[in-house]
């Protein structure tokens, strides 16, 4: 009997209870979870297929090992214009089908677990084992690892340089980026080696390496918010929803192999270890407050330290992540001496060991911007102030965001306090910064699984699906004059900034007026007062 029939089995007498004490009535939101499972299904199924027929309509080419993963089918076809049609419509089904599963899981709407968790090894599974699609950076991380292995920097050396050397792996080297340095730290770098000397002189096979570890770190994300959301199932189904099974999520970092999700999953075991998890003892700091009581020793804050090091060591930007953590153990000394001195153990002397050009390397974007940023519809002069210092005027932005976001976000059910603040910090950066691919995203999502559903998911859930829309199919981009081109034209510069700009505004007015719409709660954040049952009567069963 396979894992869904015992899972529906199992879960037979329960409804079948249920429909006896409701009078026979369908329970609320099944309709509704049935056409969200639906839509995801469908739209991970397109990625699956896009995934499989890379070699028919993506560049560079990348020639598949001679035994062993990742394997595509050689046999499948698809036009360009094919994959771009059919991708936009996943990113839509996905995001629709997400934002439905969640307002029917809201309305108590049920799965087995058993089934989600067998749907996502499977999905995962394919997605890691077939060759990257919708983007070139992994190829990208692949020549970074190999130039590590021929004894150069990849701070320094360029991929094009590896087309002058005549390597092996040239041949798959992407043209976008390919005068570039590598803009990751070191710990990616060294990731990336590692990778490197596993796949040898083939591309393909450097580039599996490299998703099968996005991979792991995905699924070490979905089972700790799994296990520690145990005793709730609604909040569990949601972690799922947002997270194992959202194909934008498995899009951006398990097919196309961003390296993100590393930094996610070793940013959110930081805050959970600095925030008292795993609990020793009976005395569990997984409370409300984290009183003084509850304030991390000296070792788990080093080890805490330690992933916040690790994290920011792969993209920069989870140095908030740090900052979040040393914020909330502030009043204990040694706890914030040992996450200071566990994550300078890891950054000091891997950026020293690369020297000034990897901290100039991570730098190197700070004044670009991508091409649906918000800063557009505004209508810049080129050579004015604001444009010439366009990350200035969005750190300042992101400041004032963050300082509001930290004071009006909801505390309700909160257990990690520091998610909540590393929370506030991230989405203020994110929803402002004029640099920043759906792949940035992650850094919200695995925060927003520990934090109460509220409508912040559905602005993080809007602006990942118009980033993915805006960027399908990745590579190549649709031809010059084409009607597809014309459409990708006006959704980066005119549909998506407006999405993403409504996202910003729509954040500040939800800190202002606290109108979270949390579960269980009313408008401005009190908790509503219990409702005492009613009187059964011969009317009323």
């Amino acid at each position: 009997m396979s894992l869904s029939m015992i899972g529906v089995s199992r879960s037979r007498p329960r409804r079948a209870a249920a429909r006896q004490r409701d009078g026979g009535a369908v329970p609320p939101g099944r309709g509704q979870l049935r056409l969200a499972i639906a839509a995801i299904a469908v739209s991970v199924l397109i990625m699956i297929v896009a995934a499989a027929a890379r070699a028919s309509w993506m560049s560079p080419p990348l020639r598949m090992p001679a035994a062993g993963p990742p394997w595509q089918l050689s046999w499948l076809h698809l036009s360009q214009a094919e994959a771009t049609v059919a991708l936009w419509a996943a990113a839509l089904l996905g995001g629709c089908g997400v934002w439905i599963g969640l307002v029917a899981v809201g309305r108590g709407a049920t799965v087995s677990l058993r089934v989600i968790a067998l749907a996502a090894i499977v999905v995962i599974a394919l997605l890691t084992v077939l060759p990257p699609a919708g983007s070139t950076d992994t190829l990208d991380y692949a020549a970074f690892g190999r130039m590590v292995v021929l004894g150069h920097s990849p701070y320094v050396m360029t991929p094009h340089q590896l087309i002058k050397l005549h390597d092996p792996i040239s041949r798959s080297v992407p043209l976008e980026w390919s005068n570039k340095v590598s803009p990751y730290g070191p710990v990616a770098t060294g990731q990336q080696w590692l990778a490197a000397v596993l796949g040898g002189t083939s591309a393909a096979r450097i580039v599996f390496w490299l998703k099968l570890c996005n991979a792991v770190a995905f699924a070490l994300v979905a089972f700790v918010a799994d296990v520690l959301l145990r005793g709730e199932p609604k909040a569990r189904l949601r972690v799922h929803l947002l997270w194992t099974l959202n194909p934008l999520m498995l899009w951006s970092v398990i097919a196309a192999g961003h390296l993100d999700v590393l930094a996610a999953a070793a940013g959110l075991l930081g805050l959970l270890v600095a925030s008292g998890w795993p609990a020793t003892g009976k005395a569990s700091t997984c409370t409300p407050g984290l009183a003084a009581a509850a304030l991390p020793g000296l070792g788990r804050a080093l080890a805490a330290g330690t992933l916040l090091g690790v994290a920011a060591d792969i993209k920069i930007t989870y140095a908030l992540f740090g900052l979040a953590a040393a914020w909330t153990v502030r009043r204990s000394f040694p706890a914030l001496m040992g996450v200071t001195l566990g994550a300078a153990a890891i950054v000091a002397p891997t950026y020293a060991w690369f020297g000034t050009p990897a901290v100039k390397a991570v730098l190197v974007r700070t004044n670009k911007t991508t091409a649906d940023n918000f800063y557009q519809l505004f209508r810049l002069p080129p050579g004015g102030l604001i444009a010439a210092n366009i990350a200035l005027t969005a750190a300042l932005v992101a400041l004032v965001l963050a300082l509001l976001a930290a004071a009006r976000m909801p505390a309700a059910h909160e257990r990690w306090p520091v998610i909540r603040l590393a929370l506030a910090l991230s989405v203020a950066w994110l929803f402002v910064w004029p640099y920043q691919l759906p792949s940035y995203d992650v850094m919200i999502v695995c925060l927003l699984l520990l934090f109460p559903a509220s409508r912040l998911d559905w602005l993080v859930l809007a602006r990942l699906t118009a980033g993915t829309v805006a960027l399908m199919p990745g590579n190549p981009w649709p031809p010059p004059g084409h009607l597809l081109a014309a459409i990708a034209h006006v959704s980066q510069v005119a549909v998506v900034p407006v999405i993403l700009l409504a996202a910003a505004l729509l954040l500040v007015w939800l800190c202002v007026t606290r109108r979270w719409g949390l579960a269980g709660r009313t408008e401005r954040g009190r908790s509503a007062p219990p409702q005492l049952p009613a009187p059964r009567t011969p009317l009323a069963r």
